[in-house]
């Protein structure tokens, strides 16, 4: 990404869902003749959802004090190269393209200019509706969020004020900048697998 560029604020976003009845139990391919297993293995429902997007964009920031400025002011660091997104959590991207901002003036490095991790998740859930009588149903939901227990990272840390690096260039201590050290709970409780029992009564 050249210097300057500005990701899209907007991540990509793709998502699908499935719904199968299983061919188990009355009036389907399998186990359709009344008996036991027909009544426990009929009437079940699957259904996933699969959601896939990108990351959201982040700035590299720097200390402010070049700006003998104080508070919540913004201040972007230097940006000397193209950074390399290399996608590892320490670092997520070429820390060495920046550089803090040692004059009174504003950092080089755009707004947004770096993308953070993409997530992919994938949710089941188990459902089978029972009659009560002929105006009330009871519906038992099993749950997975998170099947496969896929971890969502959030964005690195991206202060590159924290930076120390070698008289050569080279890193000798990160700081935490560039790292990730969190995981995006994409508004759940948790952000490993969960699982839930429901019941639901209509009528």
């Amino acid at each position: 990404m050249n210097k300057g560029d500005q990701a899209n604020s907007n991540p990509h976003l793709f998502n699908t869902s499935v719904i199968y009845q299983l061919p188990f139990g009355e009036g389907r391919q399998f186990l359709n003749d009344s008996g036991v297993l027909s009544h426990v293995l009929g009437g079940w429902q699957v259904n996933a959802f699969f959601t896939a997007r990108s990351g959201t964009p982040f700035t590299v920031t720097a200390s402010t004090a070049s700006l003998n400025a104080g508070g919540g002011t913004p201040q972007t660091a230097d940006q000397i190269s193209d950074p390399e997104i290399l996608g590892g959590l320490a670092p997520y991207f070429d820390v060495t393209a920046f550089r803090p901002v040692t004059q009174v003036r504003f950092g080089t490095a755009g707004f947004n200019t770096l993308r953070g991790p993409g997530t992919a998740n994938l949710d089941l859930s188990l459902f089978r509706t029972f009659a009560i009588g002929q105006a009330r149903t009871l519906q038992i939901r099993v749950e997975a969020l998170n099947a496969t227990n896929t971890p969502h990272f959030s964005n690195p840390a991206a202060n590159v004020s924290n930076l120390q690096l070698n008289p050569d260039g080279t890193v000798r201590n990160l700081n935490g900048f560039g790292v990730i050290t969190s995981t995006n709970r994409l508004g759940r409780q948790y952000d490993e697998r969960e699982f839930r029992l429901g019941l639901r009564l209509t009528f």
